[in-house]
């Protein structure tokens, strides 16, 4: 497993939502955050949360676990208004939560609604309840996790592929709205990471991490694919000061992943698959 360098106190006195932050990349963020002196809020739709959160106030940090539906505005509003009246103010956002919902010549209506409420839509209320308290900041910066399906056609994938191609257009609109309040706005976009989605899809296909690692990594100059750690550096950097000049921008996440084209290395047959 991959490890990061936390450099102490670089958000210390901080205040940070991170909706989806049970697990996966979301709770990769939420954990590096808190090892850098933020104060966390972060959302989630199970009951995994509240193990998450009782972890890590027993390791000392500062955290606050939402339990609901991102598709729910109340509940969008509820969290920002939590999280000002527990920690004093609001600082950054990091819009991770997002319906994994592919489907394609199947796709139902419910299917588009769900994809675009629990994703671009969702970002946008969020967005929206933050920026006042950022306002009385005098500023702050919002971080919305993006997709290489942003960027790619990929089989049987309308309702996921556009919703997350939305983020990255509404992510440029955003930062050009708000860069008169100080605040930037940007996006990552990962490739093939070990979430819950990517082991099912490796536990489906028979073999596990162990067999589909270096299949799935031909599609990646480093050969693999990513560890959820490997986005939560990147988060934070764009968050940090040291983006203070960076706003409206896309940063992959992805060993290279778009640079390459169709035919990977090139090495095998590669079976398609999802990050």
């Amino acid at each position: 497993m991959k490890e990061r360098k936390a450099i102490k106190d670089r958000f210390k006195g901080k205040v940070v939502i991170v909706t989806g932050g049970s697990s996966g990349i979301g709770r990769s963020i939420v954990e590096e955050l808190c090892k850098e002196g933020a104060a966390v809020a972060f959302t989630g739709i199970s009951d995994i949360g509240v193990t998450t959160a009782a972890e890590l106030n027993k390791a000392g940090f500062k955290v606050l676990f939402c339990k609901g539906d991102m598709a729910e505005e109340a509940f969008c509003r509820k969290i920002v208004t939590d999280t000002a009246q527990a920690f004093g103010k609001i600082d950054y956002l990091v819009n991770n939560a997002f319906s994994f919902n592919a489907k394609g010549l199947d796709a139902t209506t419910e299917d588009w609604m769900r994809s675009y409420i629990v994703g671009p839509i969702g970002y946008a209320r969020m967005v929206q309840n933050v920026v006042p308290y950022m306002q009385k900041q005098g500023g702050g910066a919002i971080v919305n996790m993006s997709s290489i399906s942003a960027f790619q056609a990929q089989p049987n994938r309308w309702t996921y592929n556009s919703a997350k191609g939305a983020v990255n257009t509404m992510t440029k609109n955003m930062a050009l709205d708000l860069a008169k309040y100080n605040i930037r706005v940007n996006s990552v976009s990962p490739g093939w990471i070990w979430t819950r989605e990517v082991y099912k899809a490796a536990d489906m296909d028979g073999g596990g991490r162990k067999k589909w690692d270096s299949i799935w990594g031909q599609y990646h100059m480093l050969e693999r694919c990513g560890e959820p750690i490997e986005c939560a550096g990147p988060v934070l950097f764009l968050l940090s000061d040291d983006a203070s000049f960076i706003t409206a921008t896309d940063l992959p996440i992805d060993a290279g992943y778009q640079s390459m084209g169709p035919e990977g290395l090139g090495k095998t047959t590669v079976i398609a698959g999802s990050n």
